[in-house]
């Protein structure tokens, strides 16, 4: 094989690595909405706090990036959480809005109130994810 072809050869696959890294990449930032910080204490009623209930607006919703998880409220004082990583290609959702999740990377939208695929190309939900409310604190689990 010639230098010339080698060098086409060795661009192409670094190429498609890069391509490959950016479409399925788990540490994207995606530049969503992340206003209600997690902590990682957890107690007696639950797993670790997600958020406070008056973060997580009625109609919305709030993507929690560092947990992979959206939580949202389709109703006053109906909470619902979901994995915040899409299905279509693992990029994670950045926004909700306009009863949407969105994700960023393809266009992808799922509905806050059970993560059905509203538009693709992703053909699953996002996979729920259980949550307890108490006293005004969501929690995992």
């Amino acid at each position: 094989m010639n230098a010339r072809r080698r060098t086409v050869l060795a661009a192409g696959a670094a190429g498609a690595a890069a391509l490959a890294t950016g479409c399925g990449s788990s540490g994207g930032d995606g530049g969503g909405d992340t206003s209600a910080a997690p902590t990682a204490t957890g107690d007696a009623t639950g797993g670790a706090e997600l958020a406070r209930t008056g973060d997580i607006p009625v109609g919305g919703g709030t993507v929690l990036k560092e947990r992979k998880v959206v939580v949202t409220q389709p109703e006053e004082g109906e909470f619902k959480a979901f994995s915040a990583v899409c299905t279509h290609a693992s990029c994670l959702v950045s926004t909700v809005s306009d009863g949407t999740i969105n994700c960023p990377c393809h266009g992808s939208r799922f509905s806050i109130t059970d993560a059905s695929v509203e538009a693709g190309p992703a053909t699953r939900p996002l996979p729920a994810e259980r949550i307890s409310v108490s006293g005004g604190t969501i929690r995992l689990g």
